[in-house]
């Protein structure tokens, strides 16, 4: 079974920085294009950036563009999520997603995702 596990999330003041990582195990990691999404209390879940799978090749949404980065080490098979100047608005869950092969960049493409991790960014 493929699973998909966040860390570092926490409370940052705006402006600050915080790296998130998901270790995926259960599968074979260079299969997996991989990304992030994050979803506020009471609002739908929101594209973030995704990975190819060489990890070459970087697309982000508008909001976090010049702020987030999104990198992956495909031999410890984990994918990182930098964050920097970080805004209130930042703040929700973050969820590492995955899908076989292909892109994506809304929900209802990803096969698999992890728990998720809170972020909250303090103005």
């Amino acid at each position: 079974q493929v699973r998909l596990v966040e860390s570092g999330g926490g409370l940052v003041q705006a402006g600050g920085s915080l790296r998130l990582s998901c270790a995926a195990s259960g599968g074979t990691f260079s299969e997996f294009v991989m990304g992030w999404f994050r979803q506020a209390p009471g609002k739908e879940r929101e594209f973030v950036g995704r990975i190819s799978w060489s990890g070459g090749s970087t697309y982000y949404a508008d909001s976090v563009k010049g702020r987030f980065t999104i990198t992956r080490d495909n031999a410890k098979s984990t994918v990182s999520l930098q964050m920097n100047s970080l805004k209130p608005e930042d703040t929700a869950v973050y969820y590492c997603a995955a899908r076989y092969y292909r892109d994506f960049r809304s929900p209802s493409e990803v096969r698999y995702w992890g728990q998720g991790t809170q972020v909250t960014v303090s103005s």
